[in-house]
């Protein structure tokens, strides 16, 4: 649980670093479903010839670089949702019995509630990060979940009907953030804080001349630590520059009954005090409910959720 002097940060600064919040052995399984889920990838990539290095005695860390190097996507069957592009009846996800039990550990849950209140969403703008080093990466890369992410609030990168949600970012640190290894950076948020502009380039981020990035903080946390964001704080990582992967999830938390940004995608009730008997405990249902927003969106347009175009006046 916080303590009011860690809650009174969290309100005035928009941030807050919490050491030790996701247990041990959650994160354990975490790792080993992965592992599961990655040599079956592998070991199809290899059969067909798309990556040459035996998977026999290969790491975890190995074959995630040697798929990346091979041109194999391995980050869109680990994430935990759905893309925001357009989306086909067979694009994959990874929702398992690990995966759910951190979406809901209970020491998380615990720690929003005193921020949010009692009746809690998990919000379903949710993604894994396994974020390469950079001398790895290719040149042209630019997506923010393998590289180095842009400058922006969580708040602007929602659909417009959230804005007045009570919402919660939890950045959860699977290995080791440290500034070597790109851990996040913050500007705290202002007492007058606005959704500032953004430009829709290469990533959705904050409009030059907007932060002052000699003023950012380093947020280092170790595994099994999570970092608390509010909607509009301004918060970007650096660069892994060291030879190994940076490993995280970033889940949102919203108050129920508000919309959550993606009203499309499913959410659930993590937490309810007042109907407890409404909270998803089963983790196949929560997959089954991705799989039915895919089969529904699969074939259909490009869903827009960007409200931020090139040619605004702070972008032109």
């Amino acid at each position: 649980m916080l303590t009011q002097d860690q809650i009174g940060k969290f309100q005035t600064d928009g941030y807050l670093v919490v050491e030790d919040v996701i247990p041990g052995n959650v994160l354990d399984r975490v790792q080993s479903e992965y592992s599961d889920v990655l040599n079956r990838l592998y070991d199809g990539w290899y059969d067909k010839g798309l990556v040459k290095d035996e998977p026999s005695g290969m790491s975890f860390w190995d074959k995630l670089l040697s798929a990346y190097q091979a041109g194999c996507d391995y980050f869109q069957p680990l994430d935990i949702s759905l893309p925001g592009d357009r989306i086909m009846a067979d694009t994959p996800f990874h929702i398992g019995p690990a995966v759910f039990d951190l979406l809901t550990a209970q020491p998380m849950l615990d720690i929003v509630e005193q921020l949010i209140g009692p009746e809690l969403v998990s919000n379903p703008i949710q993604h894994v990060r396994l974020k390469p080093p950079a001398l790895k990466l290719s040149k042209d890369e630019v997506r923010a979940h393998i590289t180095a992410t842009d400058w922006h609030q969580d708040r602007a990168v929602a659909l417009e009907d959230a804005d007045q949600t009570d919402m919660v970012t939890v950045w959860i640190a699977v290995n080791d953030a440290t500034v070597e290894n790109g851990c996040l950076q913050v500007l705290p948020k202002a007492k007058d804080q606005s959704i500032l502009p953004h430009c829709a380039r290469t990533q959705t981020g904050i409009a030059d001349g907007f932060i002052d990035e000699d003023r950012a903080l380093p947020l280092p946390v170790k595994a099994g630590g999570i970092i608390l964001f509010h909607p509009l704080t301004p918060h970007a990582s650096l660069v892994n520059e060291t030879d190994r992967f940076r490993w995280s999830f970033d889940i949102r938390f919203s108050a129920a009954g508000q919309p959550t940004g993606r009203d499309h995608f499913p959410s659930f009730i993590a937490r309810s005090r007042s109907r407890p008997e409404t909270e998803l405990r089963d983790w196949r249902v929560c997959k089954s409910n991705w799989e039915a927003a895919r089969a529904r969106l699969s074939g259909q347009p490009h869903i827009d959720i960007h409200r931020w175009t090139s040619d605004s006046p702070f972008c032109a």
